[in-house]
């Protein structure tokens, strides 16, 4: 499939996952990846955290757009903020002219109050202003770095639940043309990250039909991170291994190098075990993303990551064919 027509499918795509399997880090590798084949790319944070930020070595987020990648001849650029409930409220309130009522209900905390008393209007002020950004036509692709796989069900739900709750007035508006953006495939989809582990596998399986069924999201490939390479050569004893290679070892040596390739092949049986597993069970394509061996990412990379990204969606089947 071409890249470019993968990424831009939809123009706008939430990638979700569970807590710590690397989800920032994939939408930041999807960000750098659309921005290199001529994409503007705007990614929207909706958590307040500054991990995006440091991959980027660049200031922390906010509610004004920062630029991550400058356009240049290879690179179309990718800006980024945040977007709170309480700002989404503002901008909405101050668009209609009512900038002294928005003061007032977030400096009283009257927007706590409502939130309680309205389950899901967070969530619908912060996919109310993604809807209002991919409207614009500014961006070519808007990636929204989505809440941890548990709340992002809820998240995606609450149109839903907002549209049959309240039948009329601007709160049932906003949540029916949300509803509008989440059901439509051109739109929107869902990118899901997991790491090939049984609980991380387990609760994705669980997102993704939870998502179909009672969202109606399209699903686009998942994005299985944090893959071990394939190492040659660890069945062959290390005493056998050092007499072919003419070079000696020292006391103890052989025992631990026989204890390290024990551990990674049975790393590596585990992951394709769940691998398999999620195959069979699951229908989607998959797109596995090397794990890079270091504690934190910078533009080094997710310049790897995006250009495997790019070369694992080009092979691809091309729907369209």
């Amino acid at each position: 499939m071409d890249p470019a027509q993968f990424l831009t499918a939809s123009r706008v795509i939430i990638v979700a996952g569970k807590g710590g399997v690397g989800k920032t880090a994939v939408t930041a590798t999807l960000a750098v990846a659309a921005s290199s084949i001529g994409l503007r790319v705007l990614v929207v944070e909706v958590e307040g955290k500054d991990s995006m930020a440091s991959m980027f070595e660049t200031n922390q987020l906010s509610y004004t757009e920062l630029e991550l990648i400058t356009a240049a001849t290879d690179h179309a650029g990718v800006h980024a903020r945040t977007v709170t409930p309480d700002d989404a409220l503002l901008d909405y309130l101050n668009e209609r002219g009512l900038q002294r009522l928005s003061k007032r209900l977030v400096s009283t905390g009257l927007l706590d109050m409502i939130a309680t008393a309205i389950p899901g209007i967070r969530d619908i002020l912060v996919l109310g202003k993604v809807k209002q950004l991919e409207r614009s036509g500014t961006f070519d692709l808007i990636l929204v770095d989505a809440p941890a796989a548990g709340h992002a069900i809820t998240f995606l739900r609450s149109a839903s639940g907002l549209a049959d709750a309240v039948s009329v007035g601007p709160i049932n508006a906003q949540a029916t043309e949300v509803l509008d953006l989440l059901s439509d495939p051109e739109r929107c989809r869902v990118v899901l990250v997991t790491i090939p582990e049984e609980t991380p596998v387990n609760e994705l399986i669980e997102t993704a039909y939870s998502l179909e069924d009672s969202v109606g999201v399209a699903l686009g490939p998942v994005v299985v991170n944090g893959i071990h390479p394939e190492l040659a050569g660890l069945a062959v004893d290390p005493e056998v291994a050092a007499e072919q290679a003419g070079v000696a070892l020292v006391a103890g040596e052989a025992d631990a190098l026989r204890g390290a390739a024990g551990f990674r092949t049975s790393r590596t049986d585990l992951q394709h075990a769940q691998l398999d597993r999620m195959a069979e069970v699951l229908p989607l394509p998959q797109i596995r993303l090397p794990d890079l061996f270091t504690s934190s990412l910078g533009r080094d990379e997710l310049d790897r990551l995006a250009e495997e990204f790019l070369r694992q969606v080009a092979e691809l089947p091309d729907p369209t064919a």
